[in-house]
């Protein structure tokens, strides 16, 4: 049985920044000014409404924390079964239309939204 996605493509979905993932996912995602860390000085709070769902996010690089689902963890696979409810395979599916032809990276300042997909 082949593979959904090679190791390749996986590992680079593992280290896409969360900010990245949310806006070519179609998200919502509003950074609230008022968070102050208390661990990692480099975490962000996002209200997110993703497909309708609400949630609030602390995000670090890849890495993701939903405060309110008590549940988090890393990367663009595992944000997208997250926000989305999908198992792994439809995750895949997803991620490979909204990513295939776009650039990694952020694309969005730390301190902006992210209008919902097609709107800017």
């Amino acid at each position: 049985m082949p593979k959904l996605v090679d190791d390749l493509t996986l590992e680079q979905w593992r280290r896409l920044d969360v900010l990245h993932v949310l806006e070519k996912l179609g998200c919502y995602a509003k950074r609230d000014v008022s968070f102050i860390p208390i661990k990692a000085k480099d975490t962000l709070r996002y209200h997110v409404n993703a497909n309708g769902a609400e949630c609030e996010l602390l995000v670090t690089g890849p890495k993701f924390w939903d405060t309110r689902r008590e549940k988090g963890g890393g990367g663009a696979v595992d944000l997208t079964m997250h926000l989305f409810k999908l198992d792994f395979k439809n995750a895949v599916q997803l991620l490979r239309s909204v990513l295939s032809s776009t650039p990694a990276g952020p694309s969005v300042a730390a301190g902006g939204t992210i209008p919902p997909h097609g709107r800017r």
